[in-house]
């Protein structure tokens, strides 16, 4: 026997019933509700989710989406493109996104909105590899905020990227072209004058980094790496996304390979294999000395602050990544694979 005890309800004009407080239903976890026998019609409050859910007699149904969300900042960096061999242009660094505090974005832009996150909700996740030798570097993606593939350095022009590649020593030169909001652009190769010994050297520009355009190649030599941005979103200060020195022209006794930019960018090789971008940092590779190839671009990473009241949770166990406690917030960093996240 059931009995319902009503402090104060009044009846108005058109039989409707008022209340002076508020109706509250129970509230139960998914997983609870989920286990009570229920008939068609019943009505509880979804705790996990902060919903109303009604039973319709086979299944449960939430009225709305979740309610419970929350802001997430994010830092996104694509891979670095990989350097051209033979005295070519350095790689570029993958696109940089970046939603932390005021910080800067990619080149020399404003900070981006943080992203706003349902809780029990997917949201996806790709990390993009760095290029291999002369090709760009891969697309790296959160929750469809995209990240650019740094563009590979080249023999002739730089591919176009997040931040463009270095520019090759055959006409036209020039290097490629960075994303708006993301990077810059690649620096200029040069024809020399030929012949071997002190004369003029055939060599490439320095791949553009996250927060300088590549260098021009010079009569000195291969033109250096864009330098990258700096981001304290782990709690600690750390320069990602370097764009990659062009490699020295080695007939010429007087010429210098190209210094990869801060943040991981590989220098140029001299007598030797381009560097290789840093991994996780989406640097460009250096440009390789005459006959050697140029390094492999770096590959991106995506990190990801967040009120540490809340639990991420890797869904189909295809992602590497750590999470760690700095202050009231959590950071988790996503170093490699494709899936989704979802928080709790």
């Amino acid at each position: 026997m059931s009995r319902l005890k009503v402090d104060n309800i009044e009846t108005r004009s058109g039989n409707n019933v008022a209340m002076d407080n508020a109706l509250k239903l129970k509230g139960y976890t998914a997983s609870q509700r989920d286990a009570l026998t229920a008939s068609a019609g019943d009505v509880v409050y979804n705790t996990d989710d902060g919903t109303i859910d009604f039973y319709n007699g086979s299944a449960w149904f939430a009225t709305s989406s979740g309610t419970f969300q929350f802001n997430v900042e994010y830092l996104i960096i694509a891979g670095g493109g990989g350097g051209h061999g033979s005295s070519n242009g350095g790689g570029g660094a993958g696109g940089y996104r970046n939603s932390y505090s005021t910080e800067t974005s990619g080149r020399n832009s404003s900070t981006e909105t943080p992203s706003t996150v349902t809780v029990n909700t997917n949201y996806s996740v790709s990390i993009g590899g760095g290029g291999g030798v002369s090709t760009s570097g891969s697309n790296t993606e959160f929750n469809n905020i995209t990240a650019t593939g740094g563009g590979g350095g080249g023999y002739i022009t730089g591919d176009n990227g997040g931040s463009g590649g270095g520019g090759g020593y055959t006409s036209p030169h020039t290097g490629g072209t960075g994303t708006a909001g993301q990077g810059f652009d690649g620096g200029n190769g040069r024809a020399g004058s030929g012949g071997g010994g002190s004369g003029d050297p055939y060599t490439g520009g320095g791949g553009g980094g996250a927060g300088a355009a590549g260098a021009n190649a010079t009569s000195s030599g291969g033109g250096d790496g864009g330098n990258g941005l700096a981001s304290s979103i782990t709690g600690l200060s750390v320069t990602r996304a370097g764009g990659g020195g062009a490699g020295a022209d080695n007939h010429r006794l007087a010429n210098s390979n190209g210094s990869g930019g801060t943040g991981g960018g590989g220098a140029g090789g001299n007598n030797s294999v381009g560097g290789a971008g840093t991994v996780n940092t989406g640097s460009g590779g250096g440009g390789g000395s005459n006959s050697d190839t140029g390094g492999v671009g770096g590959s991106g990473v995506v990190i990801l602050r967040y009120p540490n009241t809340y639990t991420i949770t890797d869904d189909l166990s295809s992602l590497t990544m750590t999470t760690s406690n700095v202050g009231s917030d959590k950071v988790t960093t996503i170093t490699a694979g494709t899936g989704t996240v979802s928080w709790s």
